[in-house]
């Protein structure tokens, strides 16, 4: 028997190249080696998108395209949807009284979410919002997933979710074991304006689904190095968000030769950032050809995600069968 792997994406917007090669990639590779199931978790997406149900809505597809243009095989790896799954959210109740409001809200990633979203909860966090981390260990837990796939700062979320096991198993007796993460090693991706990380929102980031000609157009106004004016002054390609992405993108000769000739004022940003267009549109190029076959054929997409949220169910529906007997509340058959 395999080990069984749960990872997934929120259904906010397309996936981009922060997505590819801080998961997706890793993601591929893993299909063939464990049990993948990938969750759409368009339920926790409404807990920051509650006003805006129609935006999560239209990115479910959206992201179960961008899945299988980068290499998810839907008869190896189990694309599902979490609203389909009511079995997660009745987890999610059960688990939600082991877990007190004092230990979510010294959760980092919780709090440094909220401090992202003033804004949203200006009149106070949603329960939705501060519970999310709750919710995620259902989602873990009634998979009975082994391994998780997670970026560094979500480490938290598991180390939340091992917690709910102990307190679980302690008072119910043994049903959970303690999943394990896997962190991802790919450096995070720094947005195109030189923030930390890029945003599906914030115009700072290169999606899977982008046009050449929409490459180039956020390429050419990327944040370069804030010293160098004028072409020829000496560059400092560590300190120019260009550079790390031909970092990347570029050979092992092909970056030393832009360090060297950046270093000696002989290279223009210009020049640097044209470069770039082209290297990352030719490496997006088979992901694009392969998301334009599945953008004309929505119906095999919803096909691909009704299979695999039944599949999926099954497996939670046996988990809840065996979690309703530890609590005592398995009263009658349906």
């Amino acid at each position: 028997m395999r080990k069984r792997i749960l990872t997934g994406d929120r259904p906010t917007g397309k996936l981009h190249l922060g997505h590819l090669f801080g998961s997706l990639k890793n993601r591929v590779a893993l299909q063939e080696k464990y049990e993948t199931y990938i969750l759409i978790a368009d339920v926790q997406a409404l807990t920051d998108n509650f006003l805006n149900p129609q935006k999560v809505r239209e990115n479910v597809l959206e992201v179960a395209m961008d899945n299988l243009a980068v290499g998810i095989n839907p008869n190896i790896a189990t694309l599902c949807v979490q609203s389909l799954i009511p079995e997660i959210a009745e987890l999610t109740v059960f688990f939600s009284n082991l877990v007190t409001i004092a230990r979510l809200e010294r959760n980092p990633t919780v709090k440094e979410e909220i401090k992202q979203k003033a804004n949203l909860f200006k009149k106070g966090v949603t329960m939705g919002f501060l519970g999310y981390p709750v919710s995620q260990a259902a989602d873990i837990l009634s998979f009975r997933a082994e391994i998780v796939p997670v970026g560094a700062d979500q480490l938290p979320m598991i180390e939340q979710t091992r917690e709910i096991v102990h307190k679980f198993n302690s008072i119910y007796g043994k049903t959970f074991n303690l999943p394990k993460a896997i962190v991802s090693k790919f450096k995070r991706i720094k947005g195109l304006d030189g923030k930390a990380k890029m945003g599906k929102s914030l115009d700072n980031a290169i999606f899977l689904a982008d046009s050449p000609q929409e490459i180039e157009r956020k390429i050419m106004k990327a944040f370069t190095d804030p010293k160098k004016i004028y072409k020829n002054d000496k560059g400092h390609p560590l300190n120019c968000v260009v550079y790390q992405y031909q970092q990347i993108f570029s050979s092992a000769e092909e970056l030393e030769s832009i360090k060297e000739r950046c270093e000696r004022g002989k290279l223009g940003c210009v020049e640097c950032k044209k470069d770039l267009v082209k290297k990352i549109v030719a490496y997006l190029e088979p992901i694009r050809e392969k998301r334009h076959y599945f953008e004309k054929r929505p119906s095999l997409v919803e096909e691909i995600l009704l299979t695999g949220t039944k599949k999926a169910r099954k497996i939670t529906q046996e988990t809840m069968v065996i979690v309703r007997k530890k609590m005592r509340i398995d009263y009658f058959r349906f």
